[in-house]
């Protein structure tokens, strides 16, 4: 079963990301933008998301995607661990988030779909 080790060892791999705690939580930054939160429990970790994907990727699999109330006027979402398929999902969607918050001069070094693209978190 995947954990938030596993969240922290991919979102370290990425070009220049700095692991820095925020309200008593992991997060991860790429040139000084957040990209991942990983709360209290654990079990689940928040990415970038477009809002319009967001409402797509929820209604495609609620029991994977969810938005707690305080954090739905935001860009973010939130993704269950247990509720990945593997490995590859979850570097996926971490990969997505990065790319999001990563500036240009990074985008080159690390090959991939960009923000826009049809591959994003779900799409996998």
């Amino acid at each position: 079963m995947l954990d938030s080790e596993d969240v922290r060892r991919i979102a370290l791999s990425f070009p220049e990301t700095v692991e820095k705690e925020a309200w008593q939580m992991p997060t991860f930054r790429v040139a000084g933008k957040m990209f991942i939160t990983v709360p209290d429990d654990e079990t689940s970790f928040a990415v970038r998301c477009p809002r319009h994907e967001r409402t797509e990727l929820i209604a495609a699999e609620p029991e994977k995607f969810w938005v707690p109330p305080h954090e739905a006027g935001t860009p973010w979402v939130r993704v269950r661990l247990a509720a990945l398929d593997d490995i590859d999902e979850l570097r996926d969607i971490l990969a997505d988030s990065w790319r999001q918050a990563a500036p240009a001069r990074l985008l080159d070094a690390f090959p991939g779909p960009g923000p826009g693209s049809d591959e994003g978190p779900g799409t996998r």
